[in-house]
C-alpha cells in the first residue's frame, strides 16, 4: 500500500470564519462540498468540517486521513493486518474512502482520488 499524505482533520463552529485563515496558512484555496449535512473545505493538509454536534461527534473520532494510492489494496492489506473495517470503500465527492479502526484502537479514514 502506497501511502501519499496525511490531513489534519479540524472541527471548527464557523467554516465561513475560518477558512480564509487555513487558505493563508497553506497557500491555496479551499475545495468545498457538503456530506450528511457536515460543510467541508479541504485545503492543503487540512480538512476543516463544521455542521450538526451529532454528525462533527462521530467526525471526531477518526484521527486524520491517510491518502493512499489505491482504497481497495489499503482494505485487503488493513484487513489482513488484523484492523476492523468500519465503513467502505464508498465513493466520495473526491474519490473513495474507507473507515478503519487499528488494532491499537486509532480511528483513520483512508482515501484515495481513484473514480473522482
Amino acid at each position: 500500500m502506497e501511502i501519499l499524505g496525511a490531513t489534519l482533520r479540524i472541527c471548527v463552529d464557523d467554516l465561513d470564519t475560518a477558512v480564509p485563515f487555513y487558505e493563508r496558512l497553506a497557500g491555496g484555496t479551499a475545495l468545498r462540498f457538503e456530506r450528511g449535512g457536515v460543510k467541508v473545505a479541504a485545503i492543503g493538509s487540512f480538512l476543516l468540517m463544521s455542521g450538526p454536534e451529532a454528525e462533527l461527534e462521530v467526525l471526531r473520532k477518526v484521527t486524520a486521513t491517510i491518502a493512499v494510492k489505491d482504497v481497495e489494496e489499503a482494505h485487503r492489506l488493513l484487513a489482513g493486518l488484523g484492523a476492523r473495517i468500519i465503513a467502505g470503500p464508498v465513493p466520495t465527492p473526491v474519490g473513495r474512502n474507507l473507515l478503519v479502526m487499528h488494532p491499537d484502537g486509532t480511528v483513520f479514514e483512508y482515501a484515495d482520488q481513484s473514480g473522482a
